[in-house]
């Protein structure tokens, strides 16, 4: 497998995604939310939940896959090491996440269904993920969706980064991100096929009749839904759908979308390039760059307004039980 010593991850972005974290970032307030929410409310207690209630990937525990992962993190040059687990759930899925201690959780279902090739290309995706800096992104939209689910009516502000747009930006956002993890899974795989046919699987793959399914016939049906938007009213229904159409905001694009934008890239000039190693590349990478030129005065009325809305949330979910 290619390895990609130094690399920067603005060598793989997808410019789309490029775009919609600029937008996101242009939400007014969006730095401060996005650096202190996830530190004081969201990573801490996922990272304690996983490491009471999943596997810890190691040397001496599911040692297979702790290669595939090391490997992929090297292809990357992903530092430090971020941790991975394992989730007992029949759902195919997986996930990266966590800013100062960032991991990735693979659920059973998902070793389950693919092969091991298949598992890496997830692997490399969710590294993809970390490299990018995506993490800290994807926790902020988690926090503000879940919090604005939680109260209907806020006092502290949250109203106004709703109607702002804060959360309809994120997803759009996110939605692109997928199309850069991609980018970085084919990178590492440097089979296209195989990341593809990883897609077909997440997509609507059995274990016991995967080997009834075509990749060539969903590429087929990848080019054909492309089709569709030759018609202006398929693409309404397509923009309605991604955006709560069906009561919820899609995190992720169509599968037959990722497939057309990969096949692009992978015939493209950039791609051929970094492939004979010429890259932009970096001595050190981390984490999304989060402005930090608050006042410590915004940060103690960030902390207080945390506290108050815990305790909202508190008094709600009392109200509930005692009704």
């Amino acid at each position: 497998m290619p390895t990609y010593p130094g690399i920067s991850s603005e060598a793989f972005k997808h410019p789309l995604d490029q775009q919609a974290e600029q937008a996101l970032r242009g939400v007014p307030g969006f730095d401060l939310v996005a650096r202190k929410f996830v530190e004081f409310l969201y990573e801490r207690p996922q990272l304690v939940y996983l490491m009471g209630n999943s596997i810890q990937v190691g040397p001496r525990q599911y040692s297979t896959l702790y290669r595939l992962f090391r490997e992929c993190v090297q292809d990357l040059d992903i530092h430090p090491e971020p941790t991975l687990f394992v989730e007992q759930n029949r759902q195919v899925n997986s996930y990266a996440l966590g800013q100062e201690h960032p991991y990735v959780v693979v659920n059973t279902g998902l070793l389950d269904l693919l092969n091991e090739a298949e598992i890496r290309t997830v692997l490399a995706h969710e590294l993809g993920h970390i490299k990018c800096g995506h993490t800290i992104l994807i926790q902020m939209g988690i926090w503000a969706l879940n919090a604005a689910s939680m109260l209907s009516e806020v006092t502290l502000g949250f109203s106004n980064i709703i109607n702002s747009g804060l959360i309809f930006a994120f997803y759009e956002w996110r939605r692109k991100a997928e199309l850069s993890a991609d980018r970085a899974a084919l990178l590492v795989i440097d089979d296209l096929n195989t990341v593809l046919q990883t897609m077909m699987k997440m997509a609507g793959g059995s274990s016991q009749y995967g080997h009834e399914c075509s990749l060539n016939e969903f590429i087929r049906q990848s080019e054909s839904y492309q089709e569709l938007d030759q018609d202006g009213l398929n693409q309404i229904y397509k923009f309605l759908l991604y955006n709560g159409g069906q009561g919820s905001m899609l995190s992720h694009p169509f599968p037959v979308d990722r497939v057309r934008y990969l096949r692009e890239w992978a015939i493209s000039e950039e791609y051929r390039q970094i492939r004979q190693g010429h890259y932009r590349r970096v001595t050190k990478e981390g984490s999304v760059d989060v402005a930090t030129n608050y006042s410590n005065n915004e940060a103690d009325t960030l902390r207080r307004q945390i506290d108050e809305l815990q305790q909202e949330i508190n008094r709600i979910k009392s109200q509930s039980k005692n009704s």
